[in-house]
């Protein structure tokens, strides 16, 4: 390897390493101080901490119960080697845009971040509840075996919250929440890393 490609390498390792451990931190910290639902107001009423957990995909949705849990949790797995060994090849290359390697490591690292979740937190805390905090490394073992744990999310932007006017054409008179999606660090990294790609470097995939 040349040294810029080994400065760039370090770069990358920077940024995974960061986006980890602040996805990690973030994860423990509401694990174990908020009990599930509890929310609290960080910037008025449209940024709040809401503490929930799910099956494993992102924001919140779930997918097959235990069975599809499992499917996915491998599939992330895989597609995380995939990546990797990606990234690792597209290092080598020394025309390969620092923007592509970036947004590869942030698609990356994002799915790590909730494979960490599935695959032992299930085992490493106790259950939350409604008016319970969890507590890690419980006397009595975890709440679920390995790849069967729950994904914590915890960021909510709820920027429109209102109940609709009676006489509103759709919906009148309920509840309407633009942007109820709770979310983590990890699938903000995801999110954020494939749609920088689709929008700003599809000219380098298309070339491929």
């Amino acid at each position: 390897m040349g040294k810029g490609t080994l400065s760039r390498g370090k770069i990358l390792a920077l940024i995974i390493s960061a986006v980890l451990i602040l996805d990690q931190i973030s994860k423990i910290w509401i694990k174990t101080h908020f009990t599930l639902g509890q929310s609290v107001h960080v910037l008025g009423s449209w940024f709040q901490l809401c503490f929930v957990e799910n099956e494993g995909m992102a924001f919140g949705m779930a997918f097959g119960g235990n069975g599809g849990k499992l499917i996915l949790s491998l599939f992330r797995i895989a597609l995380s080697v995939f990546i990797i060994i990606y990234i690792r090849k597209l290092l080598r290359k020394p025309d390969t845009p620092m923007g592509v390697l970036v947004g590869l490591s942030l698609v990356f690292v994002g799915a790590v971040g909730n494979i960490l979740d599935s695959a032992f937190y299930g085992l490493i805390f106790s259950q939350s509840g409604m008016t319970q905090v969890a507590t890690m490394f419980p006397a009595g073992g975890g709440y679920a075996p390995f790849l069967q744990g729950k994904v914590v999310d915890m960021f909510y932007f709820p920027f429109i919250d209102t109940v609709l006017p009676d006489n509103f054409p759709v919906f009148g008179g309920r509840r309407f929440i633009f942007f109820r999606f709770i979310f983590n660090v990890a699938d903000s990294a995801i999110t954020c890393g494939a749609i920088y790609l689709l929008l700003f470097q599809y000219k380098f995939f298309s070339k491929k």
